[in-house]
């Protein structure tokens, strides 16, 4: 099998890797697409705290070759998307139905999948590893699917868009008629657009400095835009709800400054919710009593708040309706070997999803 290998340098080396042997819960998929997603870039910058060598890519669709003796979930020859967090069924999260912080996670973020030719294991991102043409996963990770779909959609929904979309549709949990503010509008940002779109929001304010990137925006449903180039973001958005902020303001990047900016757009009683993966050394600096006062609300949102294995199958029904535009998130189209190239454009900000197809 061949694997794009994060080394602890800038760019990823593409190599032959020998898998480990499978154990019994394992699942053994054939990867069709993985999207690139920011979260691999930021552990090539060195925000994560994770330790190289590692496959990166936690994006991916493909299709069952084989399952160990203990598997349940899933048969060969089954199509899935693979799932950012695990979905065990049995821990104390996973039993009140909070999925996405699924405890066994935290143990397959670190199991070694692959020897390299100098003899070194490799670990594969979020237990995943989908920048790769074959990968071993746990069978927690597996969400089986029917559907006709190109794998290049179904890969975005095992992060980026179940990210945004839950953001908007499980965190925000977003009324018909409320007004938002989004920051950052690359894959994840358009997602929380489309489900602000889908929750029936009347305001929609697409907040980034590329401006094809706001023009995608209202492809995908803003109703305003905001260049931060042309002013204070924070001003153009208050501008535009009459004074007072957003119900719902949208942090998609992870920056300090932007969260700052986002807690400033939210009106009185309104929610700021945190969508953007930080480094792990940002801290979130506010005003305690300007929160109170202000009957303030600051909601953390991981994985949009998803439960896998109820969600996927309910966005792929919204995409075959024709109510969720996932093929026109779709930058380019890569091969294993180009996968550095998704990262010149993703730090160039050209791009809104690139993804690997392996042929």
């Amino acid at each position: 099998m061949r694997s794009a290998i994060w080394t602890g340098a800038d760019e990823l080396v593409v190599e032959a890797v020998a898998p480990l042997d499978p154990g019994p819960r394992d699942v053994v998929v054939r990867i069709e697409a993985s999207g690139v997603c920011h979260s691999d870039l930021n552990v090539i910058d060195g925000h994560t705290g994770s330790h190289p060598p590692m496959i990166l890519g936690h994006e991916g669709a493909g299709n069952v070759d084989w399952v160990g003796s203990e598997v349940s979930r899933v048969k060969p020859g089954m199509r899935v998307i693979l799932s950012l967090t695990p979905v065990c069924g049995a821990c104390w999260h996973c039993l009140r139905q909070e999925t996405h912080l699924c405890e066994l996670g935290f143990q397959l973020h670190n199991v070694g999948r692959v020897v390299r030719a100098d003899g070194t294991r490799a670990n594969a991102l979020l237990g995943l590893g989908t920048f790769s043409d074959t990968v071993t996963v746990h069978e927690a990770s597996c969400v089986p699917v029917q559907t006709d779909l190109p794998a290049e959609q179904l890969a975005l929904i095992g992060c980026g868009v179940t990210t945004g979309l839950g953001a908007a549709l499980n965190t925000a949990n977003l009324a018909p008629g409320a007004t938002t503010a989004v920051i950052g509008c690359g894959g994840v940002g358009m997602s929380v657009i489309q489900g602000a779109r889908l929750a029936g929001a009347a305001t929609i304010i697409a907040v980034d400095p590329v401006a094809t990137k706001r023009d995608a925006a209202v492809h995908f449903g803003a109703t305003d835009t905001v260049d931060p180039a042309s002013g204070d973001a924070r001003d153009q958005v208050l501008a535009l709800t009459g004074g007072r902020g957003v119900d719902v303001a949208f942090e998609v990047v992870g920056a300090a400054e932007l969260i700052d900016q986002a807690i400033g757009m939210t009106r009185r009683g309104g929610t700021t919710v945190l969508v953007g993966l930080p480094p792990h050394q940002v801290q979130l600096t506010t005003s305690a009593m300007g929160l109170v006062i202000q009957d303030k609300t600051i909601r953390g949102s991981f994985y949009g708040d998803a439960r896998a294995t109820r969600d996927f199958p309910r966005f792929l029904r919204l995409i075959e309706r024709g109510k969720l535009d996932l093929a026109s998130m779709v930058s380019s189209r890569l091969e294993l070997d180009d996968v550095n190239d998704a990262f010149d454009a993703m730090r160039a900000g050209t791009a809104v999803r690139s993804v690997v197809v392996n042929r």
